[in-house]
């Protein structure tokens, strides 16, 4: 078998060289016909990769793996007066020697973009997620782990949906919608760890959502601004047929203290609800799991309510916009029956440097989190991959600094959950180094019917502190050079469910043989510390490859 395998790998590498040598130098950035080209550009690079892999595990054993990966894919972005967009999928096998557990197909990918059907009044924009993930037995799913020791996932996320921005006289009028589908693709339903209450593990969702706005300016006709809006909110979810709903109505005003200073105000009345169904019990009580590894619902019962909060809202805060690389908004108010904070500030020192802050506070499910974080990356990204299994690291960066998908990503309970946090990004451009941070930290407090099989979630906390960092640049005419670290840190208030902590680090570098052709090498060092595993795991990487561009 390893014979084999590395036949495999020189016929392949040896098929790069002949291929590069052979065609003719591409240009990667094209543009429409000459008249367009100043408002639009396109830019596709597709590759295909072969790469000999080692991972040594340095605790609690010392085994070394090697295995051969293969892998085809795509980066891609256009940016133009109409429409705009980038998308990174790629597709990688990984052949063992010996070692059926090494093999593996794993498709990965980020996308987000938009079209204006009417130009500067109808937008529809799109987002999608691929991803695979570690799930602990305490429901933490972690992006970056080589530990094979957990329960491994595939994650799918997509959302789409129109934006309509006019205006009506001196009323400026705005409206959306968004559909989005996630799903949770793993080997087991129900996730256990000694002594604990078994993890029911998301299943799939439908979360939809709409909005309307209808506001003045100060000015025009008032001396203050005045708006009033409305909103729907809702997610179905699968596991015992969850569902969360939020419907509500809203009048603002905004009064202006100086040019770059005002008061915001509002207030309405919202309803919000969460419900679900129990499980089909047996001849003892026990709830039915399924073929399928899942709790099965019991469709016959009615609805029951897990969470009922109808009344009034309300919240005040400013706006401070100094200049356009400065804008802040903070607000506390009163929702969900409890005091609420919320905000975000972007700060732009010069054109190679930004700052992004954003705190929130929102009822959601798993499904409608990550469909919302997917609606929140710039539509113009270059998304970070581990150099070493090529998967995606949750972070991307563009303009506007680095946006992370890891809060988002925390646990893949299905219970429905308050989920109260802050995002914090910071990237810059140094001659010709590209530098960026992403840190955040998210708190879930999880709503589950009582008497059901998911009361023992109700109340329980959930606790995430995730950071990521990232350096790159070129050397010389023809090389480049990439390093990433990554601290995972999550907290479960489950009994018995104990702490996961990841941490990592890589470096990776590229040369160019020619103008299609380059040599890649990287090194890494992981390591897993889960109070749920009896020993942990940290494990060394390397790689050697080729890449071909097309």
């Amino acid at each position: 078998m390893r014979k084999l395998a590395l036949k495999r790998t020189t016929a392949l590498v040896g098929a790069l060289v002949a291929i590069s040598a052979a065609s003719p130098a591409l240009a990667q950035d094209s543009s429409d016909e000459e008249g367009d080209s100043r408002t639009r550009a396109v830019n596709v690079e597709p590759y295909i990769e072969v790469s000999q892999i080692a991972i040594a595990e340095l605790s609690p054993g010392d085994e070394v793996v090697t295995y051969t990966q293969v892998a085809a894919g795509v980066d891609a972005s256009i940016t133009g007066r109409n429409n705009g967009g980038s998308v990174s999928l790629r597709y990688e096998r990984n052949i063992g020697y010996g070692d059926d557990s090494v093999d593996s197909d794993t498709i990965s990918g980020v996308a987000r973009g938009y079209a204006s059907i009417v130009p500067q009044v109808l937008t529809v924009e799109a987002g999608a997620l691929a991803a695979k993930t570690r799930v602990d037995g305490n429901g933490a799913s972690n992006l970056a782990s080589l530990d094979d020791r957990g329960t491994d996932s595939q994650i799918y996320s997509a959302y789409a949906g129109p934006t309509l921005s006019t205006r009506a006289g001196d009323v400026e009028v705005n409206a959306n919608y968004r559909i989005g589908y996630t799903r949770v693709e793993a080997p087991d339903g129900l996730v256990t760890a000694p002594g604990a209450t078994p993890i029911d593990v998301f299943d799939d969702s439908v979360s939809q959502s709409a909005k309307v706005h209808l506001a003045t300016r100060p000015g025009e006709p008032l001396p203050v601004g005045v708006g009033v809006g409305a909103g729907w909110n809702q997610e179905d979810i699968s596991n015992l047929d969850q569902r969360f709903r939020d419907v509500y109505v809203r009048g603002d005003i905004s009064l202006p203290v100086t040019p770059s200073l005002a008061l915001v105000a509002g207030i309405g009345y919202e309803d919000v609800e969460v419900s679900s169904r129990d499980a089909v019990r047996d001849v003892n009580g026990d709830p039915v799991i399924g073929p399928d590894g899942r709790f099965v619902t019991d469709t016959s019962q009615p609805r029951q309510l897990a969470y009922d909060v109808s009344g009034l809202i309300w919240d005040a805060g400013v706006i401070w916009r100094p200049s356009s690389r400065t804008s802040l908004t903070a607000n506390v108010g009163r929702r969900y029956d409890s005091t609420s904070y919320y905000g975000s500030l972007s700060y732009a020192p010069n054109s190679r440097s930004s700052l992004a802050v954003s705190v929130y506070d929102t009822v959601s499910g798993f499904g409608n989190q990550l469909n919302t974080a997917l609606a929140n990356l710039p539509t113009e990204f270059t998304a970070g991959r581990n150099p070493l299994t090529g998967g995606l690291g949750g972070c991307v960066s563009g303009q506007d600094g680095a946006n992370c998908l890891n809060g988002a990503l925390g646990s893949v309970r299905s219970s429905i959950f308050r989920s109260r946090g802050v995002a914090v990004s910071y990237s810059t451009n140094i001659g010709r180094l590209n530098a960026g941070v992403g840190a955040g930290y998210d708190r879930r407090r999880f709503i589950a019917t009582p008497g059901t099989v998911l009361a023992a979630a109700d109340g329980v906390t959930d606790e995430s502190y995730y950071a990521a960092l990232f350096l790159s640049g070129e050397v010389g005419q023809r090389g480049n050079f990439s390093t990433n670290a990554y601290y995972n840190y999550f907290n479960s208030g489950f009994d018995l469910a104990g702490d996961v902590t990841a941490i990592g680090a890589s470096a990776a570098y590229n040369h160019s043989i020619s103008s299609r052709l380059s040599a890649r090498a990287a090194i890494a060092v992981d390591s897993l510390d889960s109070d749920v595993s009896a020993e942990d795991f940290t494990a060394a990487s390397a790689l050697v490859g080729l890449r071909f561009g097309f």
